[in-house]
């Protein structure tokens, strides 16, 4: 499991989800921030530290929204 950066960071782009997390798998990408789903360990960090609720557990992403995680799965392949 991990958690997974969706659309409100597209808009905001804060970065304090980054700050905070204790095993640095936040990178930022050409338009949100993405999570290392190899590398988070869960541990909710970034959730609180969102100001834009953008962060979601992965087997919580809404229909549509699974899209995000193939996006980070992708960026972090290159």
């Amino acid at each position: 499991m991990a958690f997974v950066i969706t659309s409100p960071c597209q808009t905001e782009k804060a970065a304090e989800c980054v700050e905070v997390c204790p095993v640095d798998c936040i990178e930022e990408g050409k338009d949100q921030f993405y999570i290392d789903p190899d590398v988070c360990i869960n541990c909710g960090a970034c959730v609180s530290a969102c100001p834009v609720a953008a962060i979601v557990e992965d087997f919580d992403l809404m229909p549509g929204e699974e899209k995000y995680l193939k996006e980070a799965e992708e960026f972090f392949k290159s």
